[in-house]
């Protein structure tokens, strides 16, 4: 597969927004059906899109994180499961960028833009907590070994590279770029969610997987010094579920314009003109406008954490994030609930599928509690605490 080269920023938007026009038409099927889009993940990486995050010297756009939000967001509005596939994508391609060696960054940032694309093999289940890990790195003369057990593996399934999180023999966290193609590796499709049904994020076994220490780059000390790894992935998510909202909403006006009928008490012929509607939709449209604010903000404070990144701008950059990330969770659960309320029971048909919407956002939207968000943002506002250095916040 060949990928076109992405220049600019706005030739990205651009991108987005055609390509996001195609993917749209069979959204609603693809999600119903389980159809997972292989075709359609083929045409996401031709575009160009999944490079425009690599920097400049080594031949990428180095999009703003606020356009690499804006192009998620959009992607993610026409279909959600492939506005998500390729989070980790880029999460992957930030960890290369703030830890990789010269000599890694070259040759992992070229297969990108020749159209490779990576998933991941980061989360486990069964373990402590969500980030705990026991999937394990050996020695093997001057290379490695893996051995393990993955879940949650977004985009593993479609990906000729997976990055997995391992951790070696003196419990340090490092993140292999494992060729998927590898002999002992198993991708299994048993994603069940009832929620982002096409993203593939099922499991992925290890054993005795061989991988060259050429392809294993640090991880942790990307969270035991200022980095901007933790919100770039949240970042990511956010926009996720911003586009998520912003289709509900869009889907509501369209099916209330042309479908719904007016509440008898209101004694109008339109249920467009229905004051009580009026105001639930000018609610959202607030809300979702906010959403969309924010997340641009919070791109912009990140890209300055990575221009010069010290505890105070990593602070901030991961403060905005959080801001985004709770008013894109609140809004894409609220937007796919009132849909319905708005819409009437003409829309709960199954052949429409507006239930996606809500399934998506509230799937979507367990990756991490947004109550610690709450949380992180008043006390450092308050109390002047940093938060976290980790991808949760």
């Amino acid at each position: 597969m060949t990928a076109s080269i992405i220049t600019t920023d706005a030739q990205a938007l651009a991108v987005a927004d055609e390509l996001a026009q195609h993917l749209r038409q069979d959204s609603a099927l693809r999600d119903r059906e389980r159809r997972l889009p292989h075709a359609e993940l083929d045409h996401f990486v031709q575009s160009g899109l999944w490079g425009i995050s690599v920097p400049k010297a080594f031949g990428g756009a180095d999009v703003s994180n606020a356009t690499l939000a804006k192009v998620v967001a959009r992607i993610a509005q026409a279909d959600a499961s492939i506005g998500q596939i390729p989070q980790n994508h880029f999460y992957a391609l930030e960890v290369l960028r703030v830890n990789g060696t010269p000599q890694q960054q070259q040759r992992l940032y070229a297969e990108v833009l020749a159209g490779q694309r990576f998933g991941n093999a980061l989360a486990e289940i069964g373990t402590k907590n969500a980030h705990e890990r026991t999937t394990r790195l050996s020695r093997d003369g001057d290379h490695y070994r893996i051995d393990g057990r993955k879940f949650y593996c977004t985009g593993a399934l479609y990906a000729q590279r997976i990055p997995t999180l391992v951790i070696d023999e003196q419990g340090v966290s490092h993140l292999a770029f494992v060729p998927a193609d590898t002999p002992g590796i198993k991708v299994i499709d048993d994603w069940s969610g009832f929620g982002q049904r096409t993203t593939g994020s099922g499991s992925v076994i290890f054993d005795n997987v061989f991988v060259r220490a050429e392809d294993v780059v640090p991880f942790q000390s990307a969270f035991e010094r200022p980095t901007t790894v933790g919100p770039l992935a949240q970042i990511l998510h956010a926009a996720i579920d911003t586009g998520i909202a912003r289709a509900a909403f869009e889907d509501a006006l369209h099916f209330v314009r042309s479908r719904s009928r007016p509440w008898i008490d209101s004694g109008l012929d339109k249920a467009s003109d229905d004051p009580l509607t009026l105001k639930s939709f000018g609610h959202l449209a607030i809300r979702l406008h906010a959403a969309e604010a924010l997340l641009e903000r919070a791109g912009e404070i990140l890209d300055a954490a990575q221009a010069d990144s010290n505890a105070e701008t990593l602070a901030a950059a991961s403060i905005a994030v959080a801001e985004a990330r709770a008013i894109s969770t609140e809004i894409s659960l609220a937007a796919g609930t009132s849909l319905f309320e708005l819409a009437g029971s003409q829309a709960t048909l199954a052949e429409h599928n507006l239930d996606r919407h809500w399934r998506n956002a509230r799937v979507h939207t367990l990756h991490d509690p947004v109550r610690w968000k709450y949380h992180a943002i008043g006390n450092y506002y308050l109390n002047d605490e940093k938060p976290p250095r980790r991808g949760t916040i």
